[in-house]
C-alpha cells in the first residue's frame, strides 16, 4: 500500500521550514527526515521512516510557492553559510554558485531538491500540485 506524504507548500519561507515540514509530514511532530541536502538524500535512500519498499509517494502542494521561497535568495543564503565551514578546495565552486545566484541565475534549492527526490527515489515518487 502506498503511503503519501504531503508537504504544505505555502508553508515553506525557507529551507529551515522546509527541513521541518518534511520531517513531520513523514516522522510526525518533531520528526526529523534531513536537515542538509546529503542528509535529505540519505534518508530518501530508506530506514529513516519511508516504508522499508520504497513505497511512498511525496505530493507538494502549492509547489510555486515553495519554488519562490527557496528561490535564488534563499539559494544565496545557504550558500553564504556554506563558505565559512567548506573544505578549500571548494571555495572556487561555491563562490561561482554563489555569484549566479546573487545574479537571479542558476540552480536553486528548490530544482536541487526536485533534483535529489527524482535521483533517490522510484519514478513517479514526486507529485508536484
Amino acid at each position: 500500500m502506498t503511503v503519501t506524504y504531503v508537504i504544505d507548500g505555502s508553508e515553506i519561507t525557507g529551507l529551515e521550514r522546509f527541513w521541518q515540514l518534511i520531517g513531520e509530514a513523514v516522522n510526525g511532530p518533531g520528526g526529523y527526515f534531513g536537515n542538509g541536502l546529503d542528509a535529505f538524500a540519505d534518508c530518501l535512500r530508506g530506514g529513516m521512516g519511508t516504508p522499508d519498499d520504497g513505497d511512498f509517494v511525496i505530493e507538494w502542494r502549492d509547489h510555486a510557492l515553495s519554488a519562490r521561497a527557496l528561490g535564488h535568495e534563499e539559494t544565496a543564503r545557504h550558500l553564504r553559510g556554506l563558505l565559512g565551514r567548506a573544505h578549500p578546495s571548494n571555495l572556487p565552486r561555491l563562490r561561482q554558485e554563489l555569484a549566479r545566484a546573487d545574479d537571479g541565475r542558476g540552480p536553486t534549492l528548490f530544482d536541487r531538491l526536485l533534483e535529489i527526490i527524482r535521483d533517490e527515489t522510484a519514478p513517479g515518487t514526486l507529485r508536484l500540485l
